[in-house]
């Protein structure tokens, strides 16, 4: 379940709360008790990649750079893509 952080807009209080992605983003407030006071903010993850995983696998592995196109033009009747269909 993530952390969510909520802030009062009429008292300015704050909290952070353990919630399922489904709760509601508006709740009351427990300091002034305004019904929509506390109201959920807009906050950085969390969490951080670290070891050799999937994440890290393709960043350190080469490019592999697309074959030249031939310079001629002349496409597949000349035999310039290198297709099995050219002639």
């Amino acid at each position: 379940m993530p952390l969510y952080e909520y802030r009062c807009e009429a008292c300015g209080r704050s909290e952070e709360k353990l919630e399922s992605m489904s709760a509601p983003e508006v709740h009351a407030c427990p300091a002034c008790g305004l019904a929509s006071g506390m109201k959920r903010q807009v906050s950085v993850a969390g969490f951080t990649l670290a070891g050799g995983g999937w994440y890290k696998s393709a960043a350190s592995e080469p490019a592999v750079s697309a074959p030249e196109t031939p310079k001629s033009g002349h496409g597949c009747a000349a035999g310039g893509c290198g297709c099995p269909l050219a002639g």
